[in-house]
């Protein structure tokens, strides 16, 4: 009866297949056999389960893809991760698995999906008819990546006309999009712009999608989004480590006037730093890393939303989330300063501190009393672990084997392909006669300030990334002096 927590976990091993491609980063080849050997014979998909479509794609079918891709690669760069007379199984799961999924894009007026449906029987009679833009925006790195191992275009094509219908219904006076959104009419029910819940993936696969496809107009779409966030939510002074005014901030706006809706942010707009990393923003993402980090070194955990006017928590559980562990990880590759191995240190001794519980780590009830809930999210193991684990370990085959890879917003690991550049229907996905421009994408450029593309000097790379007064400053902005 509890359908926050059953629509996620679905009753398919959530947890052993989300957590799949950890064991393969990790090098341990006998439990990802293992594992992958169990997924194999216990799974079944053939359930009367209601799941979310979002959570469903970049949960369970991601992490079956990225297994399947790891299996199959020729180089094997994580150590023999092969599994005998395998025969595509996790690829015949994953086409399921989607084939199950489809439903939840059929009747409706806008092309945006349903965000619920049933295993066995298709879009439940009762369903809503709304959804939020990142539910809806966000299955197109995971469809794109299956349609494309199955020289099928069903499965990204469905993705890829969700998000341009979302993408038009943006205002034409700021550019942004709301949060939620009727399926059918395309009204916004939801009107707040924002990087966190409801939002957050949505900017994340735009620009994930042109990585891995080089689609051109998701890098349009990309960039248009970017330069439209600069504009309407970031607050603050205009660069990260020089100048007067408050420290940089994004927050949460009505998506046609840009008027601020609310004084609060949520833990999970702390994988936009990351973001800003892989186009090539780094002092902004430096500036927005520091403001979360200074959050977590005051609880111990980052609370699911934070009041920055209140300087408290407004909603205090703290689900063992890993977006500040990603952006760490990105912002140590991107500048090697070792700052950001002690943030690293920071959170896995808190974590250890705080989670710990005698069979796994648990989700905090309440960041300031530190009280546990019996729940531990899959996401866990496939992202806030891998993350941490790869942040600590520099020769890792991640870094070291030449290959070129990119993580889901799941934290599975894809390897960037060509066979993924390559469709058979670029002109069905475009509506375009002419796909030749198409053949050499251009590269992204960040649409705000100067710094695009630059890594951070190699004087400072020793000094602390924020100058010490900029670092004070936050940390007065969060209380924590």
């Amino acid at each position: 009866s509890n359908l926050n927590i059953n629509d996620v976990l679905g009753n398919y091993s959530l947890t052993l297949i989300d957590a799949l491609d950890t064991l393969a980063v990790m090098g341990n080849s006998s439990e990802f056999q293992k594992a992958v050997k169990l997924v194999i014979d216990t799974v079944s998909f053939d359930k009367d389960s209601t799941v979310q479509v979002f959570e469903a794609t970049i949960r369970v079918l991601g992490s079956l893809l990225s297994a399947h891709i790891i299996i199959t690669d020729t180089k094997q760069p994580f150590g023999d991760m092969t599994i005998k007379d395998y025969d595509n199984e996790l690829l015949h799961l994953a086409h399921d698995l989607a084939v199950r999924l489809l439903p939840a894009f059929e009747n409706t007026k806008t092309g945006i999906p349903y965000p619920r449906v049933n295993l066995k029987k298709g879009v439940p009679p009762d369903s809503h008819n709304e959804t939020c833009t990142a539910g809806a925006g966000s299955l197109l790195v995971e469809f794109g990546i299956l349609s494309r191992l199955l020289g099928d275009s069903t499965f990204e094509w469905v993705a890829r006309r969700a998000v341009k219908a979302l993408w038009s219904l943006r205002s034409n006076n700021t550019g942004l999009l709301g949060n939620v959104v009727n399926i059918q009419t395309g009204h916004w029910v939801g009107k707040q712009s924002g990087l966190g819940a409801g939002s957050d993936s949505f900017y994340e696969y735009l620009l994930k999608s042109y990585i891995l496809f080089g689609e051109k107009e998701d890098l349009e779409m990309f960039n248009a989004a970017y330069q439209n966030i600069q504009n309407h939510l970031r607050r603050g002074r205009e660069a990260c480590n020089e100048g007067e005014g408050d420290p940089p901030l994004y927050v949460n706006v009505n998506m046609y006037t840009g008027q601020l809706m609310n004084t609060w942010i949520d833990s999970l707009q702390a994988f936009f730093p990351g973001l800003q990393v892989l186009i090539g923003d780094v002092e902004d993402a430096i500036c927005l890393h520091a403001f979360y980090y200074a959050i977590w070194k005051r609880y111990g955990a980052l609370p699911e939303r934070y009041n920055w006017q209140l300087q408290a928590p407004d909603v205090p559980f703290y689900p063992l989330r890993p977006e500040l562990v990603e952006s760490t990880y990105l912002l140590y590759q991107a500048t090697k300063n070792p700052f950001y191995l002690h943030v690293g240190m920071d959170i896995l001794q808190s974590l250890e501190k705080y989670t710990k519980a005698k069979c796994g780590y648990a989700t905090l009830h309440h960041v300031v009393e530190k009280t546990k809930e019996d729940r531990m999210e899959s996401f866990f193991l496939s992202e806030t672990c891998k993350y941490l684990y790869l942040l600590f370990d520099e020769e890792n085959p991640v870094h070291k084997s030449g290959n070129k890879f990119m993580f889901t917003t799941e934290g599975h690991i894809v390897s960037v392909d060509e066979r993924f550049r390559n469709s058979l229907w670029e002109d069905i996905l475009s509506g375009e006669e002419d796909s030749a421009e198409k053949t050499k994408p251009t590269e992204p450029k960040a649409a705000n300030f100067s710094s695009n593309c630059n890594r951070v000097p190699d004087e400072r790379r020793y000094l602390l990334p924020l100058k010490s007064n900029y670092m004070r400053q936050i940390d007065r902005m969060v209380g924590l002096i």
